[in-house]
């Protein structure tokens, strides 16, 4: 089913990267830098099915070849921290044909980045692995009017309020600040732009008759009471679909269990109050006459459906007893209360959740880091003129190296050492807090069911004194 995966990163010389051996890769070509005079051959690369650069009005023609315009790029970018360019990841609906993918790709980047005044190079990649997705890299500087580069970013004077300019402390200069010359950066694009995704992704959907739809808020900005599952990855997908279990795998079936049963557990909640409510509390029957009802139940003909029996009323004499409820109103209270329980332990548990899967790719992502470092410390050692076969023959796991050390680098946050046996420590707790709340979840539905009898216990009653007035209107016509 069509599902919603939008990322951004930003391509950043200060990271080590570079846009021309990012746009060689997601293209599967041979592009030469020359801004490092590093040659970048990926033409190996295999599941890329369609690329192309989309141009702004401003642009030169010229930067319709990918390596003119990446060249481009790296020759205005001065500075030792330039960002490059900022990529955009985006899973497409696998309801559409390839056809339909690359027409509805090519519109959302032309709506939203080309027409803004963005290059853009789209390739969409796709291994008939059941995951068709899109790479977009975009321009982050703007043109002139003569299709020269122009300024990210310019300088404007400090006025006082009388509109004259400020000298700074050491009145040597006067003071300025930095203005952006586009909106791009802006905190809010990100979530224009995926809205803009989703709303596209929907349009064409529709048009092909597909009931299928995409929404890219989180499930708590949706109002929908589900613990998200965690990507799988290509890897895992791929074992996955070859009946190979895999830990991914298993934490969704989990979860996916966990999200059913929270939404029976839910409507079963809902049913009991709905029923509680709607009952007048005053000539609601006693607990005493319900549990004779149930235990004089006409489904009693074996000796062990009677011992059965025994044991349900034992178990709902219990919960009555340990609640004290007496009476109808204190039924009420105490569903009122389940409710409540109810909704803090499955937010909890969606919060538990949320943080395990987040550590999971923390350590994941380590273990990666760790693994595949001596295989790219090897690869930087060598001889520039050795690097593009080695790079050829371990090129998964140097890729594997630069995406956890990006990963790492993102959520560290300038810290230099990688808390492993913290996140360990944290999951470990975690694991078994997750477990307590299940505990508490199962007890809950533990008390549903007795909730359940009661209701059973007492809608019988009523059915039989409705039988027998009934009875009684008819005896009364006789002569």
């Amino acid at each position: 089913m069509a599902i919603f995966h939008y990322s951004i990163k930003i391509i950043a010389r200060g990271k080590g990267r570079s846009a021309v051996a990012a746009a060689a890769y997601r293209a599967g070509e041979n592009i030469y830098c020359e801004y490092d005079g590093k040659t970048n051959d990926y033409t190996s690369k295999s599941g890329i099915v369609y690329k192309e650069i989309l141009l702004p009005e401003n642009a030169p023609a010229e930067y319709a070849d990918r390596a003119v315009l990446w060249n481009a790029v790296e020759k205005i970018e001065k500075a030792k921290n330039s960002q490059l360019a900022r990529e955009i990841e985006l899973a497409l609906p696998v309801e559409l044909s390839r056809e339909q993918n690359i027409s509805l790709v090519r519109e959302y980047v032309k709506q939203n980045f080309v027409d803004k005044g963005m290059c853009a190079d789209i390739c969409v990649h796709d291994k008939n692995d059941g995951n068709p997705h899109a790479h977009i890299m975009l321009t982050m500087r703007p043109f002139n009017e003569d299709k020269t580069w122009s300024d990210k970013q310019k300088k404007e004077y400090i006025l006082d309020k009388d509109g004259n300019k400020i000298y700074d402390k050491n009145k040597r200069q006067y003071k300025c600040k930095s203005v952006p010359t586009t909106d791009w950066n802006n905190k809010t694009k990100a979530e224009e732009w995926r809205t803009a995704w989703a709303n596209i992704v929907n349009r064409h959907l529709e048009k092909s008759n597909h009931t299928e739809r995409i929404d890219h808020r989180s499930y708590e900005h949706q109002g929908v009471d589900q613990i998200p599952t965690v990507h799988l990855g290509a890897a895992a997908s791929q074992m996955e679909k070859r009946g190979i279990r895999t830990e991914r795998g298993d934490m969704n079936r989990n979860i996916e269990n966990i999200n059913k049963e929270l939404r029976q557990v839910r409507e079963r909640i809902r049913k009991a109050k709905d029923w509680l409510y709607s009952q007048p509390i005053e000539n609601a029957p006693t607990f005493v006459s319900i549990m004779s009802s149930i235990a004089d139940s006409k489904n009693l003909n074996s000796r062990w459906q009677k011992i059965a029996s025994l044991k349900t009323q034992a178990k709902i004499l219990m919960f009555l007893q340990n609640n004290n409820i007496t009476d109808m109103t204190h039924l009420v209270d105490k569903v009122t209360k389940m409710n409540e329980d109810f909704y803090d332990v499955s937010e909890t548990i969606k919060k538990v959740n949320r943080r395990l899967e987040n550590l999971s790719q923390h350590l994941e992502q380590y273990g990666n880091y760790k693994v595949n470092k001596p295989t790219y410390d090897k690869y930087k050692q060598l001889d520039p003129k050795k690097q593009e076969a080695f790079y050829n023959k371990h090129s998964d796991e140097i890729e594997l190296f630069k995406t956890s050390q990006q990963y790492l680098t993102a959520i560290m946050n300038g810290k230099t050492t990688i808390p492993e046996k913290s996140w360990q420590k944290e999951q470990k707790n975690l694991t078994k807090h997750r477990f307590s709340l299940y505990e508490k979840f199962y007890g809950l539905k533990d008390e549903i069911r007795n909730v359940e009898l009661l209701r059973k216990g007492a809608e019988n009653i009523m059915n039989d004194d409705k039988q027998e007035q009934r009875h009684t209107r008819t005896q009364g016509l006789e002569f």
